[in-house]
Parts: structure tokens; C-alpha cells; sequence
């Protein structure tokens, strides 16, 4: 049964800076699309960065183009997502996600909270 660990989250300043960190484990990780989302109180669940296995290519949500970058090692079973120039807005519960790249069995992370406040 696959499991993924989320880290890394906290309370930080807007214009300040956060790494969260996704450790895998129980699957193939080098197969597996690996997605960030995050869900803010009233909200749904939306997605933030992805890295897909096919083409080694990565999607953000337009609201975070150029502020955050998704990275994966495979070698650590372990995707990140760096976060600069931090919002209030992106104040959210984030998750971590791995699906199959050719199938539908997935994974989420338990979460972790980012505060964005002065």
C-alpha cells in the first residue's frame, strides 16, 4: 500500500519562502505522476504543480506560475514544492498526490497546513 508523507509546511511572512516535501513510499515512484494541491477553508481542492512521468513535463495553476517550482528526485522517492513570493492568498492546507501514469490507482498525503500572514 503506497503512503506519502508531507513536511515542511508553517506560518511565514507574505514575500517569504517555504520547501514542502513529499517522501513516497510502498510504490513504484518512477512511474507515478506526482501533484501538488491545496484546499483553503471554503474552498475546494484545486491543483497547484504537477510533474508527469511522460515527457518529464510540469504544470502549474496560473495562479502560481512563477513563484513555485515542483521538483522530484527519484532516486529519494521524494517530490518538492518550492514556494517564493508567498501570498495570503496561498494560505491552504496543501496535499501531495501520486497517480499511476497509465492507470487510475493514486495516492494523497495526509496534508500539511501553510500560513501566509504578517
Amino acid at each position: 500500500q503506497g503512503q506519502l508523507v508531507e513536511s515542511g509546511g508553517g506560518l511565514v511572512q507574505p514575500g517569504g519562502s517555504l520547501r514542502l516535501s513529499c517522501a513516497a513510499s510502498g510504490f513504484a515512484f518512477r512511474r507515478y505522476d506526482m501533484s501538488w494541491h491545496r484546499q483553503a477553508p471554503g474552498k475546494e481542492r484545486e491543483l497547484v504543480a504537477a510533474s508527469l512521468v511522460i515527457g518529464s513535463v510540469t504544470n502549474y495553476a496560473d495562479s502560481v506560475k512563477g513563484r513555485f517550482t515542483i521538483s522530484r528526485d527519484n532516486d529519494k522517492n521524494t517530490v518538492y514544492l518550492q514556494m517564493n513570493s508567498l501570498k495570503p492568498e496561498d494560505t491552504a492546507v496543501y496535499y501531495c498526490k501520486a497517480r499511476l501514469s497509465w492507470g487510475t490507482v493514486e495516492y494523497w498525503g495526509q496534508g500539511t497546513q501553510v500560513t501566509v500572514s504578517s
